[in-house]
């Protein structure tokens, strides 16, 4: 069974043996998420969708993700590497490069499907957007290297692919959208 606050000295021992660096945190939590079922019975089957801090610090954010059903929240930037682990569900990433002159326009430049079990890093310049594809909830562990809640970032709409700052607030009534369209469906 997975011990979060097992979970969160290993990250921080792995963040101190490399500053800077989401290498060895992301051997963590590839290790965790190997075994999903361990994951769920120390985290607990998610119910709704939401974003739960297991860790916040200055240096170091560890995040319970839970996507709701088809859930989907536009291109961001997280200003400072991350690491996710899938251990339900899963997220279909979207990596959108920035147009040159184009006024912090996007352009989509790669995509990549996480399932239980997998294990991705992000470096700090990278743009994505998320959706679970699946007509369930998604699990996933994301650990970023600073505060999530507080770093100065980057979304873009979804329609014009044009750059505003990162709005927070925005982010979490698409969870709470989504838990919406979720109780309607029960």
């Amino acid at each position: 069974m997975l011990d979060a606050d097992r979970l969160v000295a290993d990250c921080r021992a792995a963040l101190a043996e490399a500053p800077g660096s989401h290498r060895a945190v992301r051997e963590v939590i590839a290790r965790a998420v190997a075994d999903p079922a361990a994951v769920l019975r120390g985290l607990g089957t998610p119910d709704r969708a939401g974003i739960h801090a297991l860790h916040r610090r200055p240096h170091l954010t560890i995040l319970d993700v839970v996507w709701g059903p088809m859930m989907t929240i536009m291109p961001h930037d997280h200003g400072m590497w991350a690491v996710i682990g899938v251990y339900a569900g899963g997220e279909d990433n979207i990596y959108w490069r920035r147009l040159p002159g184009d006024g912090g326009r996007l352009e989509a430049a790669g995509a990549q499907a996480l399932r239980a079990g997998d294990c991705v890093p992000l470096g700090p310049d990278i743009v994505h957007s998320v959706t679970n594809p699946v007509p369930r909830l998604t699990g996933a562990i994301h650990v970023y290297g600073g505060d999530f809640f507080a770093a100065e970032r980057s979304e873009w709409d979804p329609e014009t692919l044009r750059e505003g700052p990162y709005d927070v607030g925005k982010a979490m009534r698409l969870f709470e959208d989504s838990n919406a369209a979720l109780a309607t469906r029960r």
